[in-house]
């Protein structure tokens, strides 16, 4: 059964992170995640339930990664993180929301913003 795309908002920005993104949630799709991907385009975004912790191995592009916890606040970003690396554990983290590198420098998301998905019930 094909899911709904989810869309994601910054509510303490009043910006439109998210437009047509989709939901990884299962054993396989974490473990897949944005590997084998073409580069996220505009509006694209990859919501990992649940994920305190991600890599860029076997990705051949930068992109940015937006921590949220179960208030759906934001608790860690990663700026463009390119190919090969590994971020950190981030304590409280629920979820991670995969987007196109420069994203977060667009929006002015920050830590602590408050965050709205429709289209995913936790």
């Amino acid at each position: 059964v094909a899911r709904p795309e989810i869309r994601i908002e910054n509510l303490s920005q009043e910006q439109t992170l998210v437009t047509h993104g989709r939901v990884a949630d299962g054993f396989w799709t974490r473990m897949k995640g944005l590997i084998g991907s073409k580069p996220l385009a505009e509006g694209e975004a990859l919501l990992i339930v649940p994920c305190n912790s991600i890599h860029s191995h076997f990705m051949g592009f930068p992109f940015d990664a937006v921590f949220g916890n179960k208030e759906l606040k934001v608790v860690a970003i990663h700026r463009e993180m390119a190919p090969w690396r590994f971020g950190k554990i981030h304590r409280g983290a629920h979820f991670v929301i995969e987007l196109p590198a420069g994203t977060v420098a667009a929006t002015g998301t920050q830590k602590g913003d408050q965050l709205q998905i429709q289209g995913y019930e936790f």
